[in-house]
């Protein structure tokens, strides 16, 4: 038997809340209806979406420790089951495949794969006792197709993409259904972020990549959209929505014109010309 939910639109976890996509989609669910739990790893930013009215709790993907313990507050804010998981903390780490170290590389897959994949583990037995539920994971284009210098982010969106698939595969008939959002350019911190990690793991300067990666970083610093389709968050929040309130929701949600042309692109070209459109898409 169904418990009845807190509100008419159910419960729903955030992760990543602290700026950008995470933020918009806390917010915007919460003014519909849902009982939100946003989410960020830094005590502050706990601190600022409390002031700004969420209900939020500190959980840091990297941290097994971290997610128990989010998950314990998690069952004494909410009354009954969750209803829904909006997987979306993730940063991206820049650098050519073979200036990555394997630490590096696993870093990556820990805070945008394997954190998120632990995360939903923990939520399914709840979903699983009230018979229904949503596991919306924020992809990327980067997903469909790759470029150069994000292997390390398309490894792990490329995994997730695969997990999801068959997850979605072993929750056929339970209630829970699992959906893909797959956004190009939004408009966010993301290359902020992305130039930090990239300061911080990249040995540019003993780098056959090194002049190249002068057009990289001048990508990273700019101000603003870098990059023509960018769109604001609030275009993933519209998607979001859909998948928590149809009854059948999409497996795949496709966000911003870059997504949907390299979607097309993929099923119409051969490996080789895919490899030419993208390298000439990016000349750094």
């Amino acid at each position: 038997m169904k418990k009845n939910k807190p509100n008419s639109k159910g419960s729903i976890l955030i992760t990543g809340c602290s700026s950008g996509i995470g933020y918009c989609v806390a917010h915007g669910l919460q003014e519909r209806g849902y009982q939100v739990i946003a989410s960020a790893r830094k005590a502050g930013d706990v601190v600022r979406l409390k002031q700004e009215g969420l209900t939020a709790i500190r959980l840091d993907l990297d941290s097994s420790d971290s997610i128990q313990q989010a998950m314990q507050q998690l069952k004494q804010l909410i009354s009954g089951p969750l209803y829904a998981l909006f997987n979306n903390g993730a940063y991206g780490q820049p650098g050519a495949v073979e200036d990555l170290t394997r630490d590096t590389l696993r870093a990556q897959l820990e805070t945008n794969l394997l954190g998120w994949h632990e995360l939903t583990c923990a939520v399914l037995p709840m979903m699983r006792e009230a018979g229904e539920g949503r596991i919306i994971q924020n992809s990327s284009v980067l997903g469909l197709v790759t470029l150069t210098y994000r292997g390390a982010y398309n490894c792990s969106k490329f995994a997730l993409e695969g997990l999801s698939a068959t997850l979605r595969q072993e929750l056929h008939a339970t209630g829970i259904h699992v959906c893909l959002i797959e956004p190009g350019p939004i408009e966010s911190r993301f290359r902020k972020n992305s130039l930090l990690k990239w300061q911080q793991n990249i040995d540019a300067s003993n780098s056959v990549h090194q002049q190249k990666y002068q057009a990289m970083l001048a990508r990273l610093q700019t101000e603003g959209p870098a990059v023509p389709f960018t769109l604001p968050p609030q275009a993933v929040l519209k998607r979001v929505i859909h998948a928590l309130e149809s009854p059948r929701p999409k497996a795949h949600y496709y966000v911003t014109f870059p997504t949907y042309l390299f979607g097309f692109l993929r099923r119409i070209l051969s490996a080789s010309a895919m490899d030419a459109v993208l390298r000439k898409l990016v000349k750094n």
